[in-house]
């Protein structure tokens, strides 16, 4: 995969302007896997270290707690237009019939009028209670455009600001792109040091599509543990930053938005402190040079049957793009 020769952006910038002319926070409070400290994480990041960007999906099963956080939050003086709320469609729910009953059940939970992004989660549709991997018949057809059309619906409703996807490849998105008559505003995507999806960052910039990414400090269980790296701990030694800090400004001096998941506060507290300096040249482009490119979060567990399909193999999934 080639190296990224993107430009850095302001290392001042703590938001970034989509299409719509909404704009999105440069850093954002990830809660997959946050179970019941959902609440108080949500709670932490915002009234004590200032975040306004929160991410969370129905399929985290944390939405009610995020909820209770984020009227805490809302109790405690802040505003409800000052935060941007992110949640997502999950494959269950990918037909058309089942779009806004899905919305609306992800905003009682969040106790919210509106959202500020709703993205698909997945491009692929499962049925209810789908195992782990996918039996026979397990994963269905999906009408990609009639969901995008009721996506678009909610955007005219005044019920989500932007509409987006998530785990998208660019045969996909350019499907997508087609026929989309609100486009996309986001593409959330794994991307860290380790995975940097080069490609599709390009593709986004180009079409003027925001990228957020996810798991940007790797994962321990999925092998690929950067916060040890060693190009990660020399870099963050000469800053005098702590790992997190550098591999969530090397996000955000790429010019994506990017969501660490915490349930610490001083961790959650630390993410956020990665304005007003910058990742020198050098250091920045040696973190574009990582080997051994791969992803942490491929799919096989959700959607690969090796024997019954449709999906045989992660590279299926992909389009046979990595």
């Amino acid at each position: 995969m080639a190296q990224a020769t993107l430009p850095a952006v302001d290392p001042k910038a703590q938001s970034f302007r989509l299409l719509s002319g909404h704009a999105i926070p440069a850093v954002g409070l990830g809660t997959w896997r946050s179970g019941s400290d959902a609440s108080s994480a949500v709670h932490a990041a915002i009234v004590e270290a200032g975040y306004r960007h929160i991410d969370t999906a129905w399929e985290y099963k944390v939405q009610e707690e995020v909820g209770h956080g984020l009227q805490s939050a809302m109790q405690a003086g802040v505003d409800r237009k000052d935060l941007f709320i992110t949640s997502k469609l999950w494959c269950a729910e990918l037909s058309p019939d089942r779009v806004r009953p899905a919305l609306n059940n992800t905003l009682q939970e969040l106790q919210l009028d509106y959202l500020d992004l709703y993205l698909i989660h997945w491009p692929f549709r499962l049925k209810d209670g789908s195992s782990r991997p996918p039996e026979a018949g397990q994963v269905l057809d999906f009408d990609m455009e009639g969901v995008w059309r009721e996506m678009e619906k909610l955007v005219k409703d005044n019920l989500v600001r932007d509409i987006g996807v998530c785990n998208f490849t660019l045969k996909k998105l350019n499907k997508l792109l087609g026929f989309a008559e609100t486009m996309p505003s986001v593409c959330q995507m794994e991307m860290h040091p380790g995975w940097r999806n080069d490609k599709m960052l390009e593709f986004c910039k180009k079409n003027s599509i925001h990228v957020t990414a996810y798991s940007p400090l790797g994962s321990s269980e999925g092998g690929r543990d950067l916060i040890h790296d060693r190009t990660v701990e020399k870099v963050a030694r000469k800053l005098n930053k702590s790992a997190g800090q550098v591999l969530v400004k090397w996000a955000v001096q790429r010019g994506t938005s990017v969501i660490p998941k915490s349930t610490h506060p001083d961790r959650i507290r630390e993410n956020t402190q990665v304005f007003g300096w910058e990742i020198p040249e050098q250091d920045f482009q040696a973190f574009c040079r990582m080997p051994n490119q791969r992803r942490v979060l491929d799919g096989e567990e959700l959607f690969v049957n090796k024997e019954a399909g449709p999906f045989r193999s992660v590279a299926d999934l992909w389009d046979h793009e990595d």
